[in-house]
């Protein structure tokens, strides 16, 4: 893995945290894949292509006044031409309503492709741990 390559694919994911801080749906698109394939907390089971993942993050920027994204222990591995990675993150912020939400830890995947020479969110992974014996998400860890 090279230093380049790891800062390359930093900045896309950078990028990602910076479109949601600034609410910018069009900053948002450049990172992902055309065909992104997203398994996130929210319904349905997956959202695919770079639409459904965009309409997705418009209906937290609809609830959100000011957002807010945390990530932390970002690893990667990466190849040639894929690589992914895992970290935990956090959305939080003002809701439109006025009441502050610190919101809660989640463990983020990410699979990404080189496309045309860059880096490009191709997968993403979103989950929340659960207690089996109640079925209930288990919404209070940190990492």
């Amino acid at each position: 893995m090279s230093a380049a390559e790891e800062t390359a694919i930093r900045g896309q994911i950078e990028k990602v945290i910076d479109g949601l801080r600034a609410k910018d749906l069009e900053a948002l698109r450049e990172p992902y894949a055309s065909d992104v394939v997203s398994f996130d907390v929210e319904p349905p089971l997956q959202h695919v292509g770079i639409e459904a993942k965009l309409a997705n993050w418009e209906r937290v920027f609809q609830v959100f006044e000011t957002v807010d994204y945390e990530l932390r222990d970002l690893t990667l591995t990466i190849g040639d031409d894929v690589a992914f990675g895992h970290a935990f993150g956090r959305l939080s912020g003002t809701m439109k309503n006025g009441v502050a939400t610190a919101g809660m830890w989640v463990r983020v995947t990410y699979g990404l492709r080189r496309i045309d020479g860059t880096w490009r969110i191709a997968h993403d992974q979103v989950s929340v741990p659960f207690d089996i014996l109640s079925g209930n998400g288990v919404t209070d860890l940190e990492p």
